[in-house]
């Protein structure tokens, strides 16, 4: 899920001109919002497989139309731009703060809401959304390591070993700032939401003192370097890409290091003055089904925020793998990046003196 931690930092980067609906932004074409009887969906690629979206027609007679989008700046930006036609969106964490900023997605009304007790208990009372007031987590996923046992010669346990001399020109971060810093932060005992100036300057300098060792920053390929031992250890996401080197391998292995790692979730919301609010709580009471929400584990390969659903997913190999589902006792210090706001200068000042040395 690369494509969700690259885009933060356009999003942050980007807020004062997109939030000001300058320009349309995406190239949606839907139009949707015209009766009862449809609904209009803007989402992430890949999340919403067409398993559930047939189910969904079938059983309510509602025609759904699906558009998807890269980053979430171009959802933001198609929305602040004004009369998208979409009745529901599928923002990341961070980008539920931006948008309840801007009025552009509704509060959730909970006595409409059927099953919300379903979702695991790390996605109720979000640190991004508390109470769930705007968002109703779909799917989820990490940031963690990915290594080679037979290149490491021995069991990788945390951020930690990242900095280990035996690894030098073996060892990958991540090529994006924040998702670099999450290592940096957390290696130091910090959190990786720290919006601290002197915290962010002690990550920067772990950041450069672990530059040498390093085989390069990559966020394309690294899960084959580490399957094929050109790279030992890795910074990396979970997803299909970590899952099928874990498969591939037995030598290959993902955790979440055990000074934290972070969290990503995308979620369902309402767009703020839809014209199909009863279709778009029939989707969230739809999606919110066991039977269902074990759908994005089976058809798209993604971690499903229900908890209830995990017993129903039909291919169980994908929920032991722990680069789809970290083991729950993994994620107790796990964290949810959020936006850094005014910090994020000190990031890019860190990141600019990192990347130059």
């Amino acid at each position: 899920m690369n494509k969700k931690f690259l885009a933060f930092g356009a999003v942050a980067l980007a807020s004062a001109t997109v939030l000001s609906a300058c320009s349309a932004g995406g190239d949606a074409s839907s139009t949707g919002g015209a009766g009862s009887g449809s609904l209009s969906i803007y989402a992430w690629a890949g999340e919403i497989p067409d398993s559930v979206i047939e189910g969904f027609e079938a059983e309510t007679g509602i025609d759904v139309t699906v558009d998807t989008f890269d980053s979430n700046e171009t959802m933001i930006s198609k929305l602040a731009a004004g009369n998208s036609g979409y009745d529901v969106v599928e923002p990341s964490q961070y980008a539920v703060q931006l948008m309840v900023e801007r009025d552009l997605i509704a509060e959730i009304d909970k006595s409409k809401l059927e099953g919300f007790d379903n979702l695991a208990e790390k996605f109720v009372d979000p640190s991004f959304d508390p109470g769930n007031t705007h968002s109703i987590p779909w799917a989820w996923g990490t940031t963690g390591i990915l290594y080679n046992e037979a290149c490491t010669g021995a069991e990788v346990t945390g951020w930690s070993d990242m900095w280990n001399p035996d690894y030098a020109g073996k060892v990958y971060m991540l090529d994006n700032m924040l998702s670099a810093y999450i290592a940096g932060l957390q290696v130091n005992g910090l959190s990786a939401t720290s919006t601290d100036e002197a915290e962010i300057a002690t990550a920067t300098d772990s950041l450069l003192e672990q530059k040498p060792l390093l085989g390069g920053y990559n966020s394309t390929n690294y899960a084959d370097l580490v399957g094929t031992g050109d790279a030992c250890i890795a910074e990396a996401y979970s997803g299909t890409t970590s899952a099928k080197a874990v498969e591939a391998n037995p030598d290959v292995h993902y955790i979440i290091p055990e000074e934290g790692g972070t969290l990503w979730t995308d979620s369902f919301s309402i767009v703020e003055g839809t014209a199909n609010e009863d279709a778009a709580y029939q989707w969230l009471n739809y999606t919110l089904r066991p039977e269902v929400a074990a759908l994005v584990t089976d058809d798209a390969s993604l971690a499903s925020t229900n908890a209830a659903a995990l017993e129903l997913v039909a291919d169980q190999s994908q929920v032991e793998n722990p680069a789809i589902y970290a083991p729950a006792d993994s994620l107790t210090n796990s964290e949810f990046i959020v936006d850094p706001g005014d910090a994020l200068a000190y990031f890019q000042d860190g990141w600019t003196r990192v990347r130059a040395s």
